[in-house]
């Protein structure tokens, strides 16, 4: 019996974790990202500072649950990753803007670079359906 209790307790457990895992924050219709500077076919110079915009929903530190709310994940060359239900990774080229910041002074190369933004829950994790902005491309001088 204690055997069947603790299958039955460990299947529930992956049940409940498996569920967890796939439950995504809602966004608002309408409900924009954006860059608002630098321009599509800017060129610059490093540091870049980027601006993000957000219509039709509210900026929160990552961490932080409110309705229709999350914060700024910048996707610099590179594309929006295929599992929008799992958390965007940290990298170099996923830089994440946690504490609601709105704007950002990035170091660049050399050379063109894309720039996208994906708005996050609290999990860091896209909305459903994602808020993602139009991929821009910028020259660095």
């Amino acid at each position: 019996m204690r055997a069947v209790a603790i299958v039955a307790f460990a299947a529930l457990a992956a049940t409940a974790t498996f569920a967890w895992a796939q439950e995504r924050t809602a966004s608002p219709a309408g409900a924009e990202v954006y860059i608002i500077s630098p321009k599509d076919g800017a060129t610059v110079t490093s540091p870049v500072t980027i601006q993000f915009g957000l219509k039709g929903m509210g900026v929160a530190p990552a961490g932080v649950k409110f309705e229709n709310s999350g914060h700024h994940h910048l996707l610099i060359d590179t594309d929006i990753p295929a599992d929008a239900s799992a958390p965007l990774p940290t990298s170099d080229n996923v830089r994440h803007f946690g504490k609601g910041q709105t704007e950002a002074s990035i170091e660049l190369k050399p050379g063109k670079h894309t720039l996208q933004l994906v708005l996050g829950d609290q999990n860091h994790t896209p909305h459903n359906p994602p808020v993602v902005s139009k991929k821009i491309t910028i020259t660095v001088k």
